[in-house]
């Protein structure tokens, strides 16, 4: 398997794993943390797309800016899913930084959301370019 398409498998893994636990946090009343963690599930998945047409970034705001750049406004996949990530990113800022309870269950439950139908496309996405793998592969590896 080439290098390129393992780190993919990887933050794809990482992706599922980020947004299982932000699931835990939520059932747990933790919404900053839920949401934060709900920003990464998305970022890690933007990652691997980015990384599937060799561009790699080493900045949180290159990887959002790229995803909107080279994937979403050429309509490789849905422009709204920029949205989603812009959003999360600025949640995940208030999240990790302001005063604890910043972000509410609702606002957290919004992030898990759209991180849930972010990585369905991401997914597709990938297999579209033919990469072949499931999300239970990607939690097994």
């Amino acid at each position: 398997m080439a290098d390129a398409e393992r780190e993919i498998k990887e933050l794809m893994r990482k992706a599922q794993e980020s947004l299982e636990a932000a699931k835990l946090l939520l059932q747990r009343g933790y919404y900053d943390f839920a949401a934060s963690r709900g920003y990464y599930a998305m970022f890690y998945a933007a990652e691997a797309a980015l990384l599937s047409k060799g561009l790699s970034f080493s900045k949180h705001s290159a990887v959002v800016a790229a995803f909107g750049q080279h994937l979403a406004a050429p309509g490789e996949l849905p422009t709204h899913l920029h949205r989603y990530l812009l959003d999360a990113f600025d949640l995940r800022m208030v999240g990790d930084y302001d005063a604890p309870g910043a972000v509410g269950e609702s606002r957290a439950s919004q992030v898990l959301g759209w991180a849930e139908e972010f990585l369905q496309e991401i997914e597709r996405f990938l297999a579209a370019s033919g990469y072949r793998f499931s999300s239970e592969e990607a939690k097994r590896e």
